[in-house]
């Protein structure tokens, strides 16, 4: 996620790693896909990758009351109603 005040973030730590040739020219042609330079695209890509890892690990907590509503959500589904119903029942676009 950037935020628009990311380029006056001072970038001064320093970050290694090894790769085999392969992987590094996956990188070099996903990098530039994007036109992005390989340390820009490798960056992103990791921060993104641990962004979604700590969301992932989230906890969720409710009280006694939430929680037994939560399990009779979960055991008993809101039925479709006719217009999900209709969607559902319509080719999809790609078989059409």
């Amino acid at each position: 996620m950037k935020s628009s005040s990311s380029a006056a973030v001072k970038r001064d730590d320093l970050i290694q790693i090894r790769a085999s040739a392969a992987t590094k020219a996956i990188l070099n042609r996903a990098a530039a896909l994007r036109g992005q330079k390989l340390s820009e695209f490798m960056l992103d890509s990791a921060r993104t990758r641990a962004e979604e890892t700590i969301l992932d690990q989230r906890l969720i907590s409710l009280d006694d009351e939430a929680y037994k509503a939560f399990l009779a959500m979960l055991d008993a589904p809101a039925k479709p109603d006719k217009a999900v119903r209709t969607r559902m029942s319509r080719k999809p676009a790609w078989e059409r």
